[in-house]
């Protein structure tokens, strides 16, 4: 893979940091409990200080919590993370473009490099990764917000468009950003189908592994793409706001390849479930949406060779993802699941302050794993 920077912004080797602790909590009647293996090791297991989240009244409501994740207000103020940002395109072994932007701390403190995955439809500049990202970036690491292809503003890099299964050229630039680490430790954060992208990310490593990959979270992750769709389309307010950004990124895409597509018959087709059985029987090979959901799917025992430690955070009110699914999981002794009963689609709000909950999660595993 080939990396290109529009700036000067090196990359530098940094001390090896070792891969500690495989956990697993499995989800059992709505509550977390800790399975016989994992209770052997629990000597070796860190001490749990980030508790359940449990937000004011006023932030219980999933609708609430949802709406909020995406919320601009959250990202004003002073961010440190986006001032220092450098964009880079990265160059898979097949050719593909991805967009990103790396925010590194003055040398020589940092505590190690975090990638963040933005939902589908989002981007780099969504507002859960900018606030997340200054987060990180205030406890002193390295962020990477990495653009799938086709997200933000990068339909041009790239003449095909983007599908979720493609998994191999998200996989590559991970992998390119943790080698240009040297042994420098590298966490990975994803949401939504970003989160999805995170766990098949993880799998993969089982086969391919990426050595300084040190730990995972995945938030609100999408387990099953069938469900979740009819979730989205039975939703009229979440099914508003996808259908215009995906109207939006499609129009952008014709715009700049009009002798390659023309999705003008899509535009008036009110649910996502048509919409992609129509885009997947003009531009793709499957045949239809049901084998292309299947994919990219992450069930039926997927997880269960995963080596890196990975943490998985849901909430059982998500509007959109059915907690029922988590509660049969196959996993390795790797993953640790946290179900919490509040926190919508990418919430987690736990205060005023409209922080999100997984912050500290991330800060107290990154700060172990390292």
């Amino acid at each position: 893979m080939v990396l290109h920077q529009k700036t000067g912004c090196g990359y530098s080797n940094n001390r090896q940091a070792d891969i500690d602790n495989r956990l697993h909590d499995t989800a059992e009647a709505g509550r977390i409990k800790l399975t016989d293996q994992t209770k052997r090791s629990t000597p070796n297991r860190p001490q749990q200080v980030c508790t359940d989240l449990n937000p004011p009244f006023f932030l219980k409501p999933a609708g609430i919590q949802t709406v909020m994740a995406s919320a601009g207000l959250r990202a004003l103020g002073k961010n440190p993370m986006v001032d220092t940002a450098r964009e880079v395109v990265l160059t898979t072994n097949e050719g593909i473009r991805l967009l990103g932007y790396i925010s590194r701390q003055p040398r020589p403190r940092h505590k190690g490099l975090v990638i963040l995955l933005h939902g589908w439809e989002g981007s780099s500049n969504s507002t859960y990764v900018r606030t997340t990202g200054r987060f990180l970036y205030r406890q002193g690491y390295d962020v990477f917000r990495l653009n799938l292809r086709d997200h933000g503003p990068s339909h041009h890099l790239n003449a095909g468009i983007f599908y979720a299964v493609l998994l191999d050229e998200v996989f590559d630039a991970v992998r390119q950003i943790c080698a240009a680490e040297g042994s420098g430790p590298v966490f990975l954060a994803g949401f939504s189908l970003g989160g999805n992208f995170t766990l098949r990310i993880v799998r993969k490593c089982a086969r391919e592994p990426i050595p300084n990959l040190k730990q995972a979270i995945s938030i609100s992750p999408v387990l099953d793409p069938d469900k979740a769709t009819d979730r989205i389309d039975d939703s009229r307010f979440i099914l508003k706001y996808f259908l215009k950004k995906w109207r939006r990124s499609l129009s952008i895409k014709q715009g700049l390849y009009p002798d390659r597509y023309d999705f003008s018959a899509l535009m008036d087709i009110d649910n996502i479930r048509e919409m992609t059985e129509r885009l997947l029987a003009s531009y793709s090979d499957y045949p239809g949406a049901r084998e292309y959901f299947k994919d990219y799917s992450v069930l039926d025992g997927d997880m269960a060779g995963i080596t890196v430690a990975t943490t998985i955070i849901t909430a059982k009110d998500d509007p959109i993802i059915p907690v029922e699914d988590f509660y049969d999981l196959q996993t390795s002794p790797a993953v640790r699941l946290r179900i919490q009963p509040y926190g919508g689609h990418n919430g987690f709000l736990e205060g005023w302050r409209l922080n999100g909950w997984y912050e500290r999660v991330m800060a107290e595993a990154f700060a172990h794993a390292a």
